[in-house]
């Protein structure tokens, strides 16, 4: 059945407002052009978006005529600010952008082991205030948060995770309470990664693929036919307690030691280093293990010792033995150990394509990226491309940051009653 004129109006708005995101500022001869509607239908809605106070004039378009042919519209990027936080077991990180996704401030602070619950949520929710502040804004319209852990599927609450900081899960609160016409929703941090490097990452050509989260802990995401697939409780990806060869028992409901955590998770890449005479002090706030990989990578490659740098650009220092062939070693023991993990993802979900994120994922890049693939290639008949993560460690903000921008456009786009 053919549209009614107001159903028809909202989706001509919608489509334009999503070419102006997608495209910038478009001039309306430019909208005709790219939605295939007339010249008076792009008149109407212009007007009826600039009446509303989505859209305005940002400038003219760089032709040779001048006057309303020329006048480029954008979305006004002051309508809503919005904020997106990377929750970590040792601190927050925070941006904060307006609506059409420019960054305008960035801040960050650690949160120690030892900091109580109270006075952590109180550091986290006055970093979001002064990046807020710094931003030009003490109202935010939504809010979006990256955390390791489970998330309700029902509810959208943190749930209760053995091993994680109580101050996670009362973040939420504190901040919907602190900002209470804002918009608050927490995710997690391997969902958004993805969501973030298929938009903006080394995912950006698939549909389907599977994200492996190599870090502090371990975990998975699956996208699959362009869609984020959560489980039904919450707890697709948890491949940290996935039973795997090697480790000396089997998890359990409450804890992942003997699984592919005990495997591939921080302390057992450390572990690994020690028994390969690999050695490193990470430099600045790098992890040990992502500080070993890096080096690794780079002896294996017959670089200098200390040339690799850590995530602030510093470089790690390492100690022990001159460069040797156990740092190829490792590195192919390390892929051995990922492939378990990623074998099992492709066998149930048969994804084309792996991911390796998190800092582990991060510091081995294309020689781990290559090792795991070829692996995989010997222990599975399915293809499988395995590809580094390109957005490095701003994943997870960046994932928070897009799902916060879609959720704000999603309500403040959506057709007004006539």
């Amino acid at each position: 059945m053919p549209a009614s004129p107001s159903t028809a109006r909202a989706i001509n708005d919608r489509l334009a407002l999503r070419l102006l995101q997608q495209e910038g500022p478009l001039t309306a001869a430019r909208l005709k052009q790219l939605t295939g509607l007339s010249r008076p239908t792009v008149a109407d809605l212009v007007e009826r978006l600039a009446a509303a106070g989505l859209i305005e004039v940002t400038g003219e378009s760089g032709e040779q005529r001048r006057g309303p042919n020329a006048r480029l519209y954008g979305i006004v990027a002051d309508r809503a600010y919005l904020a997106a936080l990377d929750v970590r077991t040792e601190g927050v990180s925070v941006l904060v952008s307006d609506l059409v996704g420019r960054v305008l401030a960035e801040a960050s602070v650690p949160i120690g082991d030892d900091t109580g619950t109270g006075p952590a949520v109180e550091q986290a929710v006055a970093l979001v205030e002064r990046a807020a502040k710094e931003a030009g804004t003490d109202r935010l319209h939504t809010v979006g948060i990256g955390a390791p852990g489970l998330i309700d599927p029902a509810s959208g609450e943190l749930r209760d995770s053995t091993g994680l900081p109580a101050w996670h899960r009362r973040l939420v609160a504190a901040l919907q309470e602190r900002f209470p016409k804002a918009r608050v929703s927490v995710e997690n941090e391997t969902n958004l990664a993805a969501l973030a490097e298929q938009r903006d990452g080394a995912a950006r050509d698939r549909d389907t693929f599977a994200l492996l989260w190599l870090g502090l802990g371990i975990g998975a995401a699956v996208v699959l036919d362009g869609t984020l697939r959560r489980g039904a409780s919450g707890g697709a990806g948890e491949i940290g307690f996935l039973p795997v060869p090697g480790t000396s028992g089997l998890p359990s409901a409450t804890d992942c030691a003997g699984g592919f955590h005990s495997l591939a998770g921080a302390a057992a890449v450390v572990g690994l280093a020690a028994e390969h005479g690999l050695t490193a002090r990470a430099a600045g706030r790098e992890r040990e293990a992502a500080a070993l990989v890096r080096e690794a990578v780079r002896l294996a490659d017959g670089e200098r010792p200390g040339a690799a740098g850590g995530e602030d650009g510093r470089p790690s220092v390492v100690t022990g033995p001159a460069p040797g062939p156990g740092a190829g070693r490792f590195l192919d023991a390390l892929a051995g150990r990922v492939a378990l993990g990623a074998a099992a993802v492709v066998s149930v979900l048969d994804p084309g394509c792996v991911v390796l994120a998190g800092e582990v994922g991060r510091a081995g890049g294309d020689a781990l990226a290559a090792r795991v693939r070829d692996r995989l290639a010997r222990m599975s008949p399915l293809a499988t491309e395995v590809r580094p993560s390109a957005l490095g460690g701003g994943a997870v903000l960046r994932g928070a940051l897009l799902t916060a921008r879609d959720r704000a456009q999603d309500e403040l786009f959506a057709p007004q009653e006539r």
